[in-house]
């Protein structure tokens, strides 16, 4: 399975957060099993979600497109500059991440 199929079926089935704003409060509370940023995403931002996430343990995955792709990849029709899965739902995006297959 690609990464863009697993990041639809979390999106479609799943709890998922969009939004940098919105991924950041999620890290913070701790709720997020996941982040995902675009690899475009501002450095300002960017840092704050990896130190809320080192804080939390909370696993970090770089998208490699852009956030136009990273959008699309979730089937929106805006920029989605970074997105948080707090549940998975039918996607098996977390054991990728595990295997380190992404």
């Amino acid at each position: 399975m690609n990464v863009k199929r697993a990041i639809y079926l979390a999106v479609k089935t799943g709890r998922v957060l969009l939004g940098a704003r919105r991924a950041v409060e999620s890290v913070k509370t701790g709720r997020a099993k996941l982040l995902i940023i675009a690899a475009n995403c501002p450095e300002e931002i960017r840092k704050d979600l990896e130190y809320y996430c080192n804080l939390s343990r909370i696993p970090i995955y770089i998208y490699k497109g852009s956030s136009i792709d990273l959008g699309v990849a979730c089937k929106k029709r805006f920029k989605v500059s970074a997105l948080a899965i707090r549940e998975p739902g039918e996607s098996d995006i977390m054991k990728l991440m595990e295997e380190g297959n992404v």
